[in-house]
């Protein structure tokens, strides 16, 4: 028999829907068939159903945070079982106990995570099972079928294992290292906060700073426009004052003096430029691509357009969401041709199907096998959903992907670009600009591309040169130059993505064009979620805003590497050798080691020159006013799991001995959009069960019910009210 670990339990289910299976407690069970002929059995992961051990679970000394400790580096890193995810572990280690079990198939996430994720489980369950590698890239009956019959062997993606354990131990080594050291430093500087540090979080945050001292230092200057209509022979043209490829005028009374000299003169065309411009279509989406235009369209977040986009990919209407890559294969490309045949009988597609174009398995631009990775570009499947059941942000977001595919099928968008230059009295010169629409071509599918831009749209006549005429009208126009402007969360997605264009090192800079810059289209959108929670950034209006906290943190870093993208270069250039078999985990491991130590000491050097005369210190940590922490705190009722005291913690209800016996006892202040009040937990806590709380929603659908506290699962549940 074997068995089939997935790593969510929706992946799971389409995963056996192609056969006759029955449910049981933690797994499925596929009766045998042509595919499995004495059966099969599917079961899943919680995601991440094991984590690295904390520091002192290594060593009791390391509990304490104290720099004599520093650099805490294990002999060998050992994983744990989340204790909330245990029940779902044992149930697989029991599964593969088994003495029928003969192979286990590897079917998390197509990708260095999943690969992670499934091989710990199986490493922890200590179990010596032949295994093999499911690799598909969309959950349609049609892919899962064609994927079984096509495993990968155990030894065709064991090196990408060891690329992601390799990143998550480096990752605990200069989390933790760098984490505790500020931490303890800033703390004797009288600043009672928590400092978390990361590889890709901290350069995040840095560029994020950066762009706050710009706009803190911008200093905004006056300037003024001159624009003056003009007649030649009862056609009129609107035009701007400009030197030197400048419109602007920083001198009021150099401003005043040209709009004088301008009235009532004369005027004569001294130059037209006429240029014809084609526009491609946009590329097809990777994840980056997908959240920046989502966030910018639709004003979703990078992680709200995530969690839409597996949904829709646990329902087999799109592809693998987390993929790099804006290319297909021959084979995707060949598919579709069928996919938009079936997104015609969509209302809001049918005028624009069947394209100009039957296919376009000829066009680089879409279709190069050397340029897809892991994963293809995310494009819609052949399972084509019905609209009126998804969900609106559901609908949105397919609707980009679809509208983003149609438009690779259409022709080029083309326009006529006019340039006129008009000289006034013989010295002062006008220009004005126009475009006309040749063909609409792929404009007509997606009407406001995020990355194209046509310029002016003024519709001018058609004039010759030497043409004259006379100034009829001027205008002057009083301006002020502006700050750059703050990150929007798909800004920051796309900075992330490119941020080996902030480095000076050319080859530092290469290497991350060449990798996946900052994170990978699969943390992204968390590490901006970690900033935020983290309080080192506030979001406004889509506006990214560095708190006090952050500007801080940064400011006490300095010049050192953890600021700076160019340590992430130098990790997934090696990390990348390593999925490719090329370089040694041990290696790299032992030179991150070395590399804490550095980080360690060349912290307490620089804790020397620390001011931060230009930070509200007053403002961070325990010393905030509206600190969530700064209240002292009054005993909810006694813990479920300890007898120990359960506190309001801000955004959960957490017990006081969270670090004297590591109690896990935590309940989330927000349970499906309800805030859980201190009222209602004080019942749970007293007799098990809260008041009926309304309007619980899940999918789109509301439900009212009582909050359950479980003693034999450790955690709560609900009793659903009629």
């Amino acid at each position: 028999m074997k068995v089939v670990i997935a790593e969510k339990p929706d992946q799971a289910i389409k995963l056996a829907a192609p056969f006759s299976f029955t449910k049981n407690d933690g797994y499925l069970m596929v009766k045998p068939n042509t595919t499995f002929p004495n059966g099969a059995v599917i079961t899943w992961a919680i995601g991440h159903l094991c984590e690295l051990k904390s520091p002192e679970e290594y060593h009791s000394t390391w509990k304490k945070w104290d720099k004599h400790t520093l650099p805490m580096v294990p002999n060998r890193f050992e994983y744990k079982v989340t204790r909330s995810k245990l029940k779902q572990f044992n149930i697989i280690k029991n599964l593969l106990k088994r003495a029928e079990v003969q192979e286990i198939i590897i079917a998390g996430d197509a990708g260095r995570e999943g690969e992670l994720i499934i091989r710990t489980i199986i490493k922890q369950c200590g179990v010596s099972i032949p295994m093999k590698r499911l690799w598909i890239s969309s959950l349609t009956q049609a892919s899962v079928m064609k994927g079984f019959s096509s495993l990968l062997t155990e030894e065709d993606t064991r090196h990408i294992y060891f690329e992601a354990l390799s990143r998550a131990c480096a990752d605990w080594l200069i989390g933790i290292n760098s984490s505790r050291i500020y931490t303890i430093l800033l703390k004797e500087r009288g600043i009672q906060d928590v400092f978390s540090i990361g590889r890709v979080q901290t350069p995040t945050l840095a560029l994020i700073v950066k762009r706050e001292h710009e706009i803190a230092n911008f200093k905004p200057e006056d300037f003024w426009e001159v624009e003056a209509q003009f007649d030649f022979f009862g056609q009129s043209i609107k035009a701007k004052w400009h030197k030197k490829n400048e419109t602007r005028i920083f001198n009021e009374k150099q401003a005043n003096a040209v709009a004088e000299f301008c009235k009532d003169k004369n005027s004569i065309i001294s130059d037209v430029k006429k240029e014809r411009k084609e526009y491609q279509p946009p590329f097809l989406f990777n994840l980056s691509a997908l959240q920046a235009t989502a966030n910018k369209t639709l004003k979703l977040s990078p992680q709200k357009t995530l969690d839409v986009l597996q949904k829709l990919y646990l329902k087999g209407n799109i592809s693998y969401p987390r993929s790099d890559s804006q290319y297909l294969t021959i084979e995707e490309a060949t598919v579709l041709p069928t996919v938009l045949s079936r997104l015609k009988d969509i209302d809001k597609y049918e005028n624009l199907l069947p394209p100009p174009n039957a296919s376009i398995i000829n066009n680089k631009r879409y279709v190069n096998e050397k340029k897809v990775t892991d994963h293809h570009a995310i494009i819609p499947t052949e399972q084509i959903p019905d609209l009126t059941k998804l969900s609106s942000e559901e609908t949105k977001i397919y609707d980009l992907i679809v509208r983003q595919v149609i438009s690779a099928f259409y022709n080029n968008a083309i326009f006529n670009y006019t340039t006129i230059h008009i000289l006034v009295d013989s010295r002062a010169t006008f220009i004005a600009k126009g475009k006309e629409q040749i063909e609409e071509g792929w404009k007509k599918v997606i009407n406001n591309p995020h990355s194209q831009s046509d310029g002016g749209d003024q519709i001018l006549p058609i004039i010759e040169k030497n043409t004259k005429g006379t100034v009829t009208k001027v205008n002057l126009k009083k301006g002020q130059t502006k700050p750059p402007k703050r990150y929007t969360e798909g800004n920051l997605i796309t900075l992330m993505k490119t941020a080996g264009k902030h480095l000076d090192d050319t080859e530092l800079e290469n290497v991350l064009a060449k990798t996946e810059g900052l994170g990978t289209e699969a943390t992204r959108a968390g590490i901006i979620n970690l900033l935020k929670n983290r309080n080192y950034i506030n979001i406004n209006k889509n506006q990214t805003i560095a708190t006090a906290k952050g500007m801080l943190l940064i400011e006490a870093l300095g010049d050192s590497i953890l600021a700076s993208p160019s340590m992430t270069a130098k990790w997934e250039q090696r990390l990348s050798e390593i999925g490719e078999g090329s370089a040694s985990p041990r290696n790299f491991i032992e030179q991150v080691k070395k590399l804490s130590q550095n980080i360690v000491e060349n912290a307490q050097q620089l804790s020397n020159s620390w001011s931060f005369t230009n930070i509200p210190i007053e403002t961070v940590g325990s010393k905030q006013k509206k600190s969530k922490f700064s209240k002292k705190k009054i005993s909810l009722g006694k813990c479920k799991m300890c007898n120990g005291s359960i506190l309001d913690f801000g955004t959960f209800y957490g017990c006081t001995n969270y670090k004297k016996s590591d109690c896990k006892f935590t309940i989330s202040k927000k349970i499906l959009g309800k805030t859980i009040s201190q009222a209602n937990i004080k019942k749970l806590l007293k007799t098990g069960e809260t008041n009926v709380i309304k309007n619980f929603k899940k999918d789109d659908k509301t439900f009212d019910a009582i909050v359950l506290w479980s003693d034999r699962d450790k955690k709560i549940a609900f009793k659903y009210m009629k």
